[in-house]
């Protein structure tokens, strides 16, 4: 079966629904399976995190350098400054998600008013 195989208006989206499941439920039941056996400070587990870790932070630097829509008409100045606004927040509030996203909004969206 390919993206192709059928002309009608909602294979691809059940092409999309059947190949991202497949794709993501295998390692999650597998991920779950290991994970209750295994030590959170073990080897792999700490390899995994880290992995993970770095995977985020360079979704996060690619979105904050070469955005895209109306996010790239912004000055980059500006998108680092909301950032580093919203982490310090985050960590203010002593690691809430919430507050540090809010701060961040708030920062981007008063420089876009300004500019």
């Amino acid at each position: 079966m390919t993206f192709l195989a059928i002309d009608a208006w909602w294979w691809p989206f059940v092409f999309i629904l059947v190949a991202g499941w497949l794709a993501t439920d295998g390692w999650r039941f597998l991920g779950v399976y290991l994970g209750g056996k295994m030590s959170e400070e073990s080897d792999i587990l700490v390899f995994v995190r880290c992995i993970a870790t770095a995977l985020v932070a360079a979704v996060i630097a690619n979105l904050l350098v070469f955005p895209g829509g109306a996010l790239a008409d912004s000055p980059l100045a500006l998108r680092i400054a909301a950032a580093a606004v919203s982490f310090g927040t985050y960590l203010a509030a002593r690691k809430n998600i919430l507050l540090g996203i809010l701060a961040g909004e708030a920062v981007l969206l008063t420089g876009l008013y300004l500019l």
